[in-house]
């Protein structure tokens, strides 16, 4: 189905995104594989080319552009062309706009220049070894010293833990209060801020997850975001935006274990005639085929939505839960008729396949998403 037009600047601004990914991403894609990590150049050459930041004020090195396609644009556009591993899109758009929405002028006018250019790198700390979808949870502390917190704790699985400069660290700052958190603006630097190792993943090898240790780190209040009781509710306001996000990685990802697999199965030859002339195929494909262009479309509209600001918490956990799971299946599936090939790591179905499998369980899990929607059909 044609999808919802984008604009001619927005079609020009496709273009640019794809020489740029194709130019000064995708030729290191197997080096940082192979190293575990994107180097940091990566994120001062994409703001050169202004594809940070682009929703702020010129101000503050951004283009002024809110609308959201230009970041819808940028994830398709890295997928098929970059290294989904290449983490802008999280720098981008899902942590910096705290910064915006919460941070006074002093906390902008200070950090988000360095946000726009690249040169400074962000990452937000909310998973805990034992506090993952559940905030709630969260055992990690920040206690009033005269004007500063104390901020004590340890938080895992953090992506853009190792490039990170600035990250914005939950932890709870009433022990009697279940959702009394705040945000913490920790810089690189700041004694008793560790990273441990760069984690070992299934999938997503080059883009660095790491944990995160805070021992009695001073922080102070001007790097203190919004209300310090305020964090769980600031965090919620970013969690459709950060589900859309996910859902235009998902189909975009579905699309392409799509396209591999259709050249494969046209090639690969069984009992003397292609893979693509048996039903079996051909009815998986057409199956999966309409599927992700429903997604497409639901992706669109929620986009067009979200512009709107209607996108809601549970219409946001529907693209997600769906987008998820129908490219899990994707993936499956187009592994499976790559048979033996589909194993081996020179094939990209098989990287497609590990780096998916996340994909169920990052902005909130798929059972995480079910329940959403549950209890705004039958309740609590």
């Amino acid at each position: 189905m044609q999808r919802l037009p984008f604009t001619d600047e927005q079609s020009m601004f496709r273009e640019s995104a794809r020489e740029f990914f194709k130019r000064e991403i995708r030729p290191h894609s197997e080096r940082w594989r192979e190293a575990g990590i994107v180097d940091r150049e990566a994120f001062r050459k994409a703001g050169e080319a202004g594809l940070l930041l682009i929703w702020a004020d010129e101000k503050y090195g951004g283009l002024g552009l809110p609308d959201f396609r230009y970041e819808q644009i940028l994830i398709e556009e890295n997928a098929w062309h970059g290294d989904p591993c290449f983490f802008s899109t999280l720098h981008s758009r899902l942590v910096a706009p705290y910064i915006d929405r919460f941070g006074t002028d002093e906390q902008k006018a200070r950090l988000l220049p360095g946000f726009a250019t690249g040169e400074s790198i962000l990452a937000i700390a909310m998973t805990e070894p034992d506090a993952g979808s559940d905030l709630a949870g969260m055992k990690s502390t920040a206690r009033r010293d005269g004007d500063d917190w104390i901020l004590s704790g340890q938080k895992t699985y953090i992506s853009n833990g190792i490039l990170s400069d600035v990250v914005i660290v939950a932890a709870k700052t009433d022990p009697n209060a279940t959702h009394a958190m705040g945000l913490f603006l920790v810089e690189r630097g700041m004694p008793g801020f560790e990273r441990g190792r760069n984690l070992a993943k299934m999938g997503m090898k080059a883009q660095d997850t790491a944990e995160l240790f805070f021992e009695n780190v001073r922080i102070p209040a001007d790097n203190v975001l919004g209300p310090p009781e305020g964090g769980f509710f600031m965090l919620m306001q970013g969690l459709a935006e950060e589900r859309l996000i996910a859902a235009v990685g998902n189909v975009v990802g579905a699309q392409m274990a799509m396209h591999v697999t259709k050249d494969f199965v046209a090639q690969r030859k069984v009992f003397g005639k292609p893979l693509s002339k048996f039903q079996n195929t051909r009815f998986k494909l057409a199956e999966l085929d309409a599927e992700i262009d429903i997604a497409q479309t639901y992706v669109d509209r929620a986009v067009q939505v979200h512009n709107e600001g209607q996108l809601t918490s549970e219409d946001a956990a529907r693209i997600k839960l769906y987008s998820s799971e129908l490219a899990g299946r994707t993936v499956d599936v187009c592994l499976q008729l790559h048979g033996g090939a589909g194993y081996m790591d020179e094939y990209p179905i098989c990287r497609m396949y590990q780096d998916e499998r996340i994909n169920r369980i990052l902005a909130g899990s798929s059972e995480i998403m079910k329940e959403i929607i549950a209890r705004q059909i039958l309740g609590r």
